[in-house]
């Protein structure tokens, strides 16, 4: 083979291995590629849904409304009646709980309370938001409503109020039972109604901890929302697994002055179900936002006259912070708009309406909320009438 032959060969062959490492390279693209696809949320699980939680507008929906067993998301109403009945006074944080046979025979996820023994509320709902432990709701439904059947009654009654049209309860736990069912959007309402309760991201942001038992020994629990550790912003939610609704999430974040829901049902593995909601998550922050226009400790500008009063003026401002939700990088125009009388009487208490604040945008009224006394007017008596004139009489002579 003469030099030139060898050379031209060397070409060919290297020439060849650059094709076959380039076609590889394309092929392996193109697989990653079709992986991503496959693995974005709006690919994974049975249903979806993500809200904004201050306007409650929907940014994503994929069967929400479609009739579904969520496992152990049945236990976001469960902890929204126990804080319902604490606010309400009802019951309290540092009640006493007998736990019964029945709460202490529950299966799957629990904290392993013995029959006849006693614990705090505030402890049996904390092992019930961190570890989703089955015991303690029976040993909370029992000690709130004398039974877990009159306690499902009420888990119903709550669901309607809350709007929730595709739900029915038929326990506490989520544990799978005939007619119990749920849907993402449902979720979404009785999560958002949860996550009104301050003591709510108190115990949710645990990550591990020792449940302490009266008779001295201890059981480890765990978070089993990991997103709480592993997602920046994300602050609260609530898992759920059975063979028959696979893998479930319901869960919050919130970054700058934007929070969002999002809920995932039925996905195939807890690391899909995880990333999607996520992805979800990431798909809100990145696109869209939303405007505080007036916070709810903010005074507004006003000239409204106090007759009869103490004092001339009032101090007035809004029940809950007015936000404006949109599109980041939008061309909208937002304007806050006051409805307030010339002159109001005395006397005037803390929280009293009396107007209201709207946010327009773009022409259109969106949003609103009353105007409220955010400091009280007493009414003025005879006697500050009196003294009034002598302080003016006063006054007059010392010139």
């Amino acid at each position: 083979m003469t030099k030139g032959k060898a050379n031209f060969f060397v070409f060919l062959i290297v020439a060849a291995f650059i094709v076959a490492i380039v076609l590889a390279s394309a092929l392996t693209f193109a697989t990653q590629i079709a992986f991503a696809d496959s693995n974005k949320f709006e690919n994974v699980g049975k249903s979806a849904y993500l809200v904004d939680y201050a306007s409650g507008e929907v940014l994503y929906a994929r069967n929400e409304d479609e009739k579904l067993p969520i496992a152990s998301m049945v236990k976001i109403m469960t902890a929204n009646l126990t804080l319902e009945a604490i606010e309400r006074g009802e019951i309290s944080l540092d009640d006493d709980v007998l736990v019964s046979e029945n709460a202490a025979n529950m299966g799957g996820s629990q904290v392993f309370l013995d029959k006849d023994s006693t614990h705090k509320v505030g402890d049996l709902l904390r092992s019930v938001i961190v570890a989703s432990a089955n015991d303690s709701c029976v040993a909370l439904a029992e000690h709130i409503s004398g039974s877990v059947e009159n306690f499902v009654v009420k888990m119903n009654e709550r669901a309607k109020e809350l709007g929730m049209q595709n739900t029915h309860f038929v326990n506490c736990t989520g544990l799978p039972a005939p007619n119990g069912y749920s849907s993402a959007k449902d979720s979404a309402k009785m999560f958002a109604a949860l996550t009104k309760h301050p003591i709510f991201f108190e115990y949710a942001k645990v990550w591990m901890e020792d449940f302490k038992h009266p008779s001295g020994r201890t059981t480890s629990i765990a978070n089993t929302n990991k997103l709480v550790r592993f997602y920046e912003g994300c602050d609260g939610g609530k898992t759920g697994f059975t063979n028959e609704a696979r893998f479930c999430l319901t869960a919050t974040a919130k970054r700058g002055d934007m929070r969002v829901i999002a809920v995932m049902i039925g996905a195939d593995s807890a690391k899909n179900r995880n990333m999607a909601v996520s992805q979800m998550f990431d798909f809100a922050f990145a696109n869209f936002e939303n405007k505080v226009l007036l916070k709810s400790d903010d005074l507004i500008e006003n000239t409204v006259e106090v007759l009869g009063g103490k004092q001339n003026g009032v101090k007035l401002g809004v029940g809950s912070d007015l936000t404006a939700f949109s599109k980041k990088n939008s061309s909208d125009s937002l304007e806050l708009r006051f409805e307030l009388p010339a002159k109001v009487k005395a006397p005037l208490g803390v929280g009293d309406v009396i107007g209201k604040a709207y946010i327009v945008k773009n022409g259109v009224v969106i949003k609103e909320e009353p105007v409220v006394v955010k400091e009280a007017v007493e009414r003025r008596s005879f006697y500050d009438a009196i003294k009034d004139a002598v302080r003016g009489w006063s006054t007059q002579i010392a010139k």
